[in-house]
């Protein structure tokens, strides 16, 4: 069992951030796998063949995608904390990946290959400049895998803070991480447990624990960075919207299609203009629609701060024919 262990300084100053490099990662990994999650069934189908098609004639980008989407170990070069916030970018976290030396990834890459569930060697490490040719294959993949469909994603990403968010204030920590990992949760009341293998612990430092959202992953990973900086990449509650199921033709019958649009997005609880931003309408457009669903009981909303998130009632569960989370 692997614990992080969090001073009441740093569980004080613990917080929520983005980080467009996790999600880059979390789209490699999910690409290079042939058999994806069936939440990214679809997607997967329609990236799958121009990716692989991409790295055909590169050997390293081969064997390093092969070796990412089949370890249990992430090389510290990839699995960076963001440095920014809620408002971290991507050219100044690839700048840090490119910024390792050959002798520290091809260290951390044998690491990964022992913690394979395949057999790997690492022949097709050759030449120099690992760290810049990773940081060059995270870009392509950012440019031609996640920035096309980036502000859906980051919507995604957003939506699952606010929702945490107001756990955390109603809860404290322990329940805002409240399913937020499968082998993650709150031990005592100072440390979370991180992972069911047996590594040293670690200390979190006094700036705190960052927790990131991913929205294509069903996986979680640890980043570390110096001086007790640690933030744990998780996935987002509705992680699989990026499939775009459309809501049952008889809902749409009969609410008509933009409130059954509301109602079943609201499978992950969101704002007004969260709503308006997923489904590329108008806030007043989408307000009206809430209104009306509020009054059918449908709907309910509750203030966060000064947000007011909506989620689907017992009763707008069952017209949907979902199960409440």
């Amino acid at each position: 069992m692997t614990l992080l262990r969090l001073s009441p300084l740093a569980l004080s100053r613990s917080r929520f951030a983005l980080s467009p490099l996790a999600e880059t990662l979390g789209t490699l990994i999910e690409l290079g796998k042939p058999q994806p999650d069936p939440s990214f069934a679809a997607w997967h189908a329609r990236h799958h063949p121009v990716f692989t098609a991409a790295i055909a004639t590169d050997p390293f980008a081969r064997g390093l995608v092969r070796l990412l989407s089949s370890t249990k170990w992430l090389p510290e070069h990839v699995v960076l904390p963001p440095l920014d916030g809620m408002r971290t970018t991507l050219g100044p976290e690839l700048a840090r990946v490119a910024a390792f030396s050959d002798q520290r990834v091809r260290a951390q890459l044998e690491q990964s290959v022992a913690h394979s569930w395949q057999r790997h060697d690492l022949s097709w490490l050759a030449g120099t400049g690992w760290a810049v040719r990773t940081a060059e294959l995270l870009r392509a993949v950012w440019v031609g895998h996640v920035e096309p469909d980036w502000p859906r994603r980051r919507a995604v990403l957003e939506r699952d803070v606010t929702y945490r968010a107001g756990l955390l204030a109603a809860y404290g920590w322990p329940g805002a991480l409240r399913q937020m990992s499968r082998r993650s949760t709150w031990v005592g009341a100072d440390a979370i447990r991180f992972s069911n293998q047996s590594f040293p612990d670690r200390v979190v430092g006094d700036e705190g624990m960052l927790f990131v959202p991913v929205s294509v992953s069903s996986g979680t990973w640890l980043c570390e960075g110096p001086s007790g900086q640690y933030a744990q990449v998780y996935p987002a509650r509705g992680f699989a919207t990026l499939s775009a199921v459309r809501p049952p033709r008889a809902l749409a019958r009969l609410l008509g299609p933009g409130r059954a649009a509301v109602l079943h997005e609201l499978a992950v609880p969101a704002t007004t203009s969260e709503l308006a931003a997923q489904l590329s309408q108008s806030v007043g457009t989408i307000g009206g629609h809430l209104a009306v669903l509020r009054e059918a009981d449908l709907v309910a909303g509750t203030r966060v701060g000064r947000r007011v998130v909506y989620r689907r009632t017992e009763l707008g569960e069952l017209l949907v024919g979902e199960r409440a989370d």
